[in-house]
């Protein structure tokens, strides 16, 4: 009986010649998502080569005899990038009368941060909400903009020309126009500026991320040709605008308008920024900067090109320790 027994795990433990090899190529496999409950992806082991039938595979990655692979779910860690954008924010010291907000989504993820949410003036920065305005109520009438609103749109977004933005506030309905327009975009945070003061309209950080959205992203309200003709004249800003958040781009790799106001009550200057920039990390971010209380201008300049690259610096040091994390479990 021993010797029967043995006998048949013996033919057991061979591959039988009739059985054809199986080749498997597992490779490894990362599905993201980011929920509240965390991140959730799944992984193979990679292997390659001629399989047998009767040799088993790893316990993270098996083959069925239809040759499929199965995989189980590991848990990511949640990120949580408000709590790393504010940590990244300690190294932009704000002096005297200075706040800053600033607001980032990472285009390639699909993750966002914002720190701040108080109501800033916008200054010039609410040109593209303007020109974004006019584009949507020129769709919705079944029309192409004129001669004179491009002209207008153009010397007003690439020179921040104010009569130009004055003119286009004018033909679209002033606040009024603004408003119905941002509540189509999804902005709940702004409220046009009174009479002809559009320079002080009121907005947060993250509404101007979600109107970068709508400039910027797939899912908008814009068409794809109120897209890009946004996008390129934000592409075309005067050289010597071109600061803001364009100091956390890769280069010139930028598109952005900025805005600045000195407030005649107190002498201090509101300094915002809005735009998408490439980053050295080859990620596209867009990113909304806002501030105010600066004794001048440049310091409110140097105060929100540090809090571009501190939101970039966020998102960064993340995608490192991601990345180590999966080096660890792969």
């Amino acid at each position: 009986m021993e010797s029967s027994r043995a006998a048949r795990r013996n033919h057991r433990a061979r591959p039988s010649r009739r059985r054809p090899l199986l080749y498997t190529a597992l490779a490894t496999v990362a599905v993201v998502g980011g929920t509240a409950a965390g991140t959730v992806y799944v992984k193979a082991q990679a292997h390659s080569g001629p399989v047998s039938s009767a040799t088993a595979p790893s316990a993270s990655a098996s083959a069925s005899g239809s040759g499929e692979a199965t995989v189980e779910p590991v848990t990511r860690p949640t990120v949580d990038y408000d709590a790393l954008l504010a940590k990244a924010m300690r190294a932009v010291t704000p002096a005297g009368d200075q706040k800053v907000s600033v607001a980032v989504l990472d285009m390639d993820s699909g993750e966002s941060a914002a720190y701040g949410s108080t109501a800033y003036d916008t200054a010039s920065i609410v040109k593209v909400d303007i020109l974004a305005t006019l584009l949507l109520q020129a769709q919705d009438a079944g029309r192409q903009l004129t001669a004179t609103e491009k002209s207008y749109a153009t010397t007003m977004i690439e020179n921040s020309d104010n009569d130009s933005a004055t003119a286009l506030w004018n033909m679209i309905g002033t606040a009024d126009g603004l408003d119905a327009a941002n509540k189509t975009f999804g902005l709940t945070g702004t409220t046009g500026g009174d009479g002809p003061l559009w320079g002080l309209t009121q907005t947060t950080a993250a509404d101007q991320l979600t109107l970068l959205q709508q400039v910027f992203g797939d899912d908008s309200k814009l068409s794809s040709a109120s897209k890009t003709y946004i996008q390129e004249l934000m592409g075309e800003i005067e050289a010597d605008q071109q600061w803001g958040v364009s100091a956390a781009a890769d280069g010139s790799r930028w598109k952005l308008k900025n805005g600045w106001l000195a407030r005649s009550a107190t002498g201090l200057w509101d300094v915002n920024s809005i735009g998408r920039v490439t980053a050295a990390d080859g990620h596209v971010y867009l990113i909304a900067v806002l501030s105010k209380g600066s004794t001048t201008q440049n310091k409110g300049i140097t105060l929100i090109e540090a809090a571009a690259k501190a939101g970039v610096a966020a998102f960064a040091a993340s995608d490192s320790s991601t990345s180590a994390s999966a080096s660890v479990t792969d």
